[in-house]
């Protein structure tokens, strides 16, 4: 038995080691051209008996605005970086070194290998995939494919995905007909958007998207993303 084992091992290994690699390179590929069905994390919504509005749209049909707040919410130097921000993982550790509270310093291109690929949660395992994944979006997709993805997976309220269907649930209008401050309002609830509201803002959500707001002005509205 342990013959028959010991000789069916390193077939198995290496079939193993290839649908490891191959299949996320494969789907990565996919996903550069064709939109993803869904994501782990609206399959488990849907187990957990939540509804689901989602409408994919492409990033022409997205407000420039949104992009813009977007960027500036969740990622500043998303045009700058190859889908890590060493600088703002560096000032995170530094933060958390001098006693303050551990930030987190996660990429756009992170969030949407994460949102796409994996399960919810943190550990070591999850974050390793991330890295890996993230590596390969940014080398597949590029700056515009990855936010086109993100803009349209990305969970903006109880059973509400994506940039489309959150414009038209919160302002009744299409995505492409944002105003600048209901793009900064999307952007603001992006941290939590299961608590908190664009149309009925908090104290804390109408802070940010005022801070939101007056930054969008030193981003450029580039329909190229990230020339």
């Amino acid at each position: 038995m342990q013959t028959r084992f010991g000789r069916w091992r390193r077939p198995l290994l290496m079939w193993g080691l290839i649908l490891g690699l191959g299949l996320p390179c494969a789907m990565a590929a996919l996903f550069s051209v064709v939109a993803p069905p869904l994501t782990p994390l609206m399959v488990i919504r849907r187990i957990e008996g939540e509804g689901m509005d989602r409408r994919w749209v492409p990033i022409d049909a997205i407000s420039p605005e949104l992009v813009r707040a977007v960027i500036v919410a969740e990622d500043a130097r998303f045009c700058r970086h190859h889908g890590f921000d060493w600088e703002a993982i560096n000032d995170a550790v530094d933060t958390y070194e001098e006693g303050g509270r551990l930030r987190g310093a996660s990429t756009l291109s992170m969030q949407t290998a994460k949102n796409v690929f994996l399960w919810p949660g943190r550990n070591f395992l999850r974050k390793g995939l991330e890295a890996g994944l993230t590596v390969l979006i940014e080398t597949l997709w590029g700056k515009r494919r990855i936010i086109e993805v993100y803009l349209n997976v990305v969970e903006w309220g109880p059973g509400l995905y994506g940039a489309e269907m959150a414009a038209q649930r919160y302002f009744h209008r299409p995505a492409r007909d944002l105003t600048r401050r209901q793009a900064a309002a999307l952007a603001a609830i992006l941290p939590n958007p299961r608590r908190f509201s664009p149309v009925t803002p908090s104290r804390y959500i109408e802070a940010r998207i005022r801070t939101i707001d007056a930054r969008m002005g030193h981003i450029p509205t580039n329909p190229k993303i990230c020339p």
